[in-house]
């Protein structure tokens, strides 16, 4: 890990609030004998019921939170993902549902309801499955202050239904799930986990231990020779003896949460937006070092191990993978683009243009914001958008141009 750049204090209240998350870890680690797998540590300090990073009360979300979404940076992305979800709706005969998972501020359902409402295409119901009870606060307390009259067709779940038809919607949600780290080593394949410290300033340190048989095991053996290939001779299957350690990602839970939307999803489709690459990418030599990143205060660091609850902890998505897990469960391909192409296909310039402004001053905020959605030295390039189907019969007009498959 790199030394930690100068981050603001937290309060007394949120330091109480990370030491009751590090006592739960550590409670953990003495049930399990000392050591957890980093996906473990890793949804602990998200996930733990009313502890956890995403589950506790903290603002998360816009300036005063650790990072900003594209929905927060403009309701231009809303109103462009809206153009989708119709021709999604369209497809599934006008009786089609939305379901939006991790919807933090509401800010997406929000502007994408507007516009559906504006196209006089509104969905029958719109569904969003949030873990985090704060947030599910303050997405009704949005549409209660702004939209009251769009709450009855809005409902929380505590989880996933059994069938579903129509759009399947997820922004910046597949970077937050648990990650397994992974070290190809010369002498094998290890699991980098997680222990208590005894030397460092943290509460925690990384240990690894050599991976057993089984489902992470055989994912890692899988991607070897794409790893070996870029860092030395593959010998014996593992790196060769010019590389000291490649160390990066693999996230079974993604997998896992791709089998489950194809067993829902009936008629419809599924759109994931999303920070990676697919895995040539991912793997790619240079990348060593993996991509594990945490965001604390607007400020980005690699310690997973600072103020445990109080900050977020994400990977890049592998969409090679997402895909893989996809087809794999029976769902189809429908395409994979940049975030830029979807929103240009989606028509995000003619919604500007078309929108009322009366002077450059109204005018110039909306067209910055538009530059950060699309420009590729902000997001437009690094953050994909992929898409799957089942029983529907036309490619989605949001992944027409700039197609980008080859690259899973």
């Amino acid at each position: 890990m790199q030394p930690l750049p100068p981050l603001p204090v937290p309060s007394e209240a949120a330091l109480q609030h990370s030491r009751a998350v590090k006592e739960l870890i550590d409670a953990e680690l003495t049930a399990a004998g000392g050591w957890i797998s980093f996906a473990h540590y890793m949804k602990l300090a998200l996930y733990a019921p009313g502890l956890g990073y995403y589950s506790g009360g903290a603002a998360k979300f816009g300036q005063e939170g650790d990072f900003v979404t594209a929905p927060e940076i403009s309701p231009l992305f809303g109103r462009a993902v809206a153009r989708q979800a119709v021709q999604v709706l369209e497809l599934t005969d006008g009786a089609g549902d939305i379901l939006e998972f991790g919807a933090g501020t509401g800010k997406l359902a929000f502007d994408l309801l507007l516009e559906l409402e504006r196209l006089g295409r509104l969905p029958r119901l719109y569904f969003i499955l949030e873990v985090s009870a704060e947030l599910q606060q303050r997405q009704r307390q949005l549409f209660e202050r702004y939209a009251p009259h769009l709450l009855l067709r809005v409902v929380w779940l505590e989880c996933l239904p059994a069938k579903f038809n129509g759009l399947i919607l997820a922004n910046e949600v597949l970077d937050a799930m648990p990650v397994h780290l992974v070290a190809w080593r010369n002498a094998g394949l290890f699991e980098r986990g997680v222990t208590s410290s005894v030397s460092s300033g943290d509460e925690f340190e990384w240990s690894e231990r050599p991976l057993g048989e089984g489902e992470l095991f055989e994912a890692a053996r899988e991607l070897t020779p794409r790893i070996a290939s870029g860092n030395g001779n593959i010998g014996n299957g593992n790196i060769g003896n010019d590389v000291d350690e490649y160390v990066s990602e693999i996230s079974l839970a993604t997998r896992g949460f791709m089998a489950s939307l194809a067993n829902i999803l009936e008629r419809g489709a599924i759109v994931l937006i999303d920070y990676g690459f697919g895995r040539g990418e991912y793997y790619h030599p240079q990348r060593s070092h993996g991509t594990l990143m945490c965001h604390y205060r607007h400020h980005a660091h690699d310690n997973p191990f600072y103020l445990p609850g109080l900050q977020d902890i994400t990977s890049h998505v592998d969409f090679s993978a997402i895909a893989e897990a996809g087809t794999n469960a029976g769902l189809d391909l429908l395409g994979y683009t940049t975030q830029a192409y979807l929103l240009i296909n989606c028509g995000i310039t003619e919604i500007l243009a078309r929108m009322p402004v009366e002077n450059v001053k109204e005018y110039l905020p909306l067209a910055n914001q538009l530059q950060k959605l699309v420009s590729p030295a902000e997001m437009g390039e690094l953050f994909k958008a992929i898409a799957f189907g089942k029983n529907i019969s036309q490619p989605l007009f949001g992944f027409t141009n700039g197609d980008k498959s080859r690259l899973l």
